[in-house]
């Protein structure tokens, strides 16, 4: 019983940790969203040398673990290009770069499902291929990849948690926190989990009303 009261108490402090998920998952998806867009546009548009750095980088962050990542850039890459950074920093550049492999291929498929005429009429009246792409082509993929990100949303949102591992004060870390200090494991990471699906229903929620309003006529979703 006093493990209960004690419980309690920490409920607050568990709750808490869904604003640094957030936090990492906002991140996450406005720094791959940067990476994600540019590699895109270097696989469909740029030539042999680009595409293939472009598609290297992808095929890293897309082929090795999060936690290899995490502890990779955090203990050796980062430390060796002088650059220090804290656990909530890294875990955010990393969920970042990460995500901007995925978000790459969402964006590549988005770009080439586009009319390959629309680009030719662009070229027609003057413009060049990059600016065809980034005023013609782009603003077109980008509405039709907001279901995707939804998923991608998701993803990172259950990725964060591995953040614990460099003690990123996030739902997981102080799940286990207050697991220790009550000497009680069920009730605090059932509540975690409820906090994950409602946090994934919701922002499953937030991108299908900004896709329901920005979505192009006669698109139907996929």
């Amino acid at each position: 019983m006093q493990g209960l009261e004690s419980l309690l108490k920490y409920l607050p402090y568990i709750f808490e940790g869904s604003l640094w998920s957030l936090g990492l998952v906002g991140a996450g998806l406005g720094i791959g969203f940067i990476i994600g867009i540019l590699l895109s546009l270097c696989q469909v548009y740029g030539g042999g040398l680009v595409r293939w750095i472009a598609e290297f980088y992808s095929w890293f962050f897309r082929g090795t673990p999060l936690l290899v990542q995490l502890f990779l850039f955090h203990w050796s890459i980062f430390p060796a290009l002088g650059i220090s950074t804290t656990p909530l920093e890294t875990s955010m550049l990393v969920l970042g770069m990460r995500s901007g492999a995925y978000q790459s291929q969402i964006y590549r498929g988005s770009i080439e499902s586009i009319e390959e005429g629309q680009m030719l009429a662009a070229r027609a009246i003057g413009m060049s291929k990059w600016q065809s792409a980034f005023h013609i082509i782009l603003p077109q993929a980008l509405r039709k990849a907001i279901p995707q990100l939804s998923n991608e949303y998701s993803i990172i949102l259950k990725d964060s948690a591995i953040c614990f591992i460099l003690g990123v004060m996030e739902i997981m870390t102080r799940t286990r926190y207050a697991t220790i200090a009550t000497g009680i494991a069920f009730i605090p990471y059932l509540i975690a989990g409820g906090l994950y699906i409602v946090l994934t229903y919701a922002g499953a929620k937030a991108f299908d009303l900004v896709y329901s309003r920005v979505r192009m006529r006669g698109l139907v979703a996929g």
